[in-house]
């Protein structure tokens, strides 16, 4: 999956967001100061390109959709952090996250929850 950049993954978040939106919709969404609409249509354009998003027809505007899913997008791109900066170990990843306490203790305590329930 090709990654993104910061500028396409604020708009993609809007979209994912509102699920349907036309264009208008999708610069309401954004945080002010807003982008210009050209900045937004061309953004948008690039997400149709690259397929994370979809297009109909209606009328004289498109109405546009993820193609993409939010879950799918986040495991790829997880995926890759991972792969790039800690040899694919995400122990090492969350380690590292320990190390510089971005994660603690009860969050990995929920974690090993979490795993533990997946596992039965």
């Amino acid at each position: 999956m090709k990654p993104l950049t910061k500028a396409e993954e604020q708009i993609m978040q809007s979209i994912w967001s509102l699920e349907r939106a036309f264009l208008k919709d999708i610069i309401e969404a954004q945080p002010e100061p807003r982008p210009h609409n050209n900045t937004v249509a061309t953004i948008v354009k690039i997400l149709v390109d690259k397929g994370f998003v979809g297009l109909k027809q209606i009328g004289r505007v498109h109405e546009y959709f993820p193609i993409v899913s939010k879950e799918d997008y986040s495991s790829s791109s997880i995926r890759t952090l991972v792969d790039g900066y800690f040899e694919g170990s995400f122990a090492d990843a969350v380690s590292f996250m320990v190390k510089q306490k971005d994660i603690s203790v009860k969050e990995l305590e929920l974690l090993l929850q979490e795993i533990k329930k997946l596992k039965k």
